[in-house]
């Protein structure tokens, strides 16, 4: 690494998860899913979260090439059926609120070129196996946080001049200045920007919008809002009331959608990075809450599995407020990754919901949820819509309109 003081700023970027994104407890076992690049972060990362009291931390390795090997020769039964110690490894992770930390590293091509049925079947069979660990984590049951780290495949998606270490320093550069971890106290930063993003959400859950109103050159939709909906930014609370950060980095805040009462058009502004393959120039079309058509320029036939999932992939679980100005977007950098993208743009996601958008969501039963217009999936797909000449209007209860966003900041 030619970064001066990289390992210094690996140190309190280990220090940073632990400390902020889920904010390890004592006693509290830890899971940390990671690629096997990435050994010289983990074990900082499982150095820090002992130091804070950890009870135990399981170290879930990943491998681009295993996965790819699986993917493409395990025999079809393997693929449609998850063993029984994964579901049971769930239940434990879930019924023990471990923390989880996901960190993000892979090549975004990973499985181009693979059969997309087999992706999707797996795909569906994990989804459904590991439902417990899922549900405990969009209830924000536990503390759970996603970050990045430069893998080699990756950085060079993203730097394509640049090839190898060259590639990755770079990378390496941008994540830290993204999480502040360039900043002389990265944890007090975080802390600031943290009650940035509240005051904006403070603001949209007092107005309590019926609906909103998006239009840019391509996009024309207006997404109802449930009511008593809630708008989060940056920290988040798990069950026992301990804050965390689900994403770091973080500039949005998002609530849930009335999955019933969407209609209009979209187009997305990024690529998306999904099931190890990109996805380019998405065009949604949307009637009563529901997708009637979709196209895209690159990866269609993986989007059209994508919305065959279940049939709340066919709706949204998420839309999210992020200003054009935030230090992702003027960056420039597309980054093929959702942590990242998601963070420089508007988005929405197809898919579930999140309980906790609504008061007494994390309490009510799937049925419950729906009868207040939150989406139920097992998936949960971001992709990026925002741009420089996006305006969105809040519409209130009684039809009076309120700029939310103008030329994509906001109003």
């Amino acid at each position: 690494m030619t970064i001066p003081n990289f390992k210094e700023k690996l140190q309190k970027y280990a220090e940073l998860i632990v400390k902020v994104g889920v904010n390890v407890q004592p006693n509290q076992p830890v899971v940390l899913y990671i690629n096997v690049e990435q050994q010289e972060l983990a074990h900082l990362i499982v150095k820090e979260a002992y130091a804070a009291g950890a009870s135990e931390v399981m170290v879930k390795w990943s491998d681009t090439f295993t996965s790819r090997q699986f993917l493409e020769f395990a025999n079809q039964e393997r693929l449609e059926n998850i063993p029984d110690y994964l579901v049971k490894e769930a239940e434990y992770i879930a019924d023990n609120k471990a923390a989880r930390i996901s960190v993000i590293s892979e090549d975004p091509d990973a499985f181009n070129g693979l059969d997309h049925n087999r992706v999707s079947t797996f795909q569906k069979a994990n989804g459904k196996a590991l439902n417990v660990v899922r549900k405990a984590t969009q209830n924000n049951d536990l503390s759970w946080t996603v970050v990045g780290a430069a893998g080699v495949k990756w950085a060079e998606k993203v730097f394509p001049d640049l090839k190898g270490d060259a590639a990755v320093d770079k990378l390496w550069e941008e994540i830290f200045k993204t999480t502040r971890i360039d900043q002389e106290d990265p944890i007090t930063a975080w802390k600031k920007h943290d009650e940035t993003l509240r005051t904006k959400a403070d603001w949209l859950n007092k107005e309590q919008f019926k609906a909103l109103h998006y239009t840019s050159p391509i996009t024309d939709i207006t997404v109802g809002l449930p009511k008593n909906h809630i708008w989060e930014g940056a920290g988040s609370y798990n069950a026992a009331g301990i804050e965390f950060m689900a994403n770091m980095p973080t500039e949005e805040v998002f609530t849930a959608p009335d999955a019933r009462h969407i209609d209009g058009y979209v187009g997305s502004t990024k690529p998306l990075s999904y099931a190890g393959n990109i996805i380019e120039n998405m065009h949604f079309e949307f009637e009563n809450g529901k997708v009637t058509k979709v196209t895209a320029d690159k990866g269609q036939n993986i989007l059209e599995e994508l919305i065959k999932t279940d049939d709340g992939a066919t709706s949204l679980g998420e839309v999210s407020l992020v200003p054009d100005p935030s230090p992702i977007s003027q960056s420039g950098i597309t980054f093929f990754n959702t942590l990242f993208d998601e963070n420089a743009s508007n988005h929405m996601a197809l898919g579930a919901a999140y309980p906790f958008s609504i008061q007494g969501g994390t309490k009510m039963s799937d049925e419950e949820l729906k009868e207040h217009g939150i989406n139920i999936s097992q998936t949960h797909v971001d992709f990026m819509m925002g741009s420089a000449d996006m305006d969105i209007d809040g519409i209130k209860e009684d039809g009076t309109v309120i700029p939310i966003f103008r030329n994509g900041d906001w109003a």
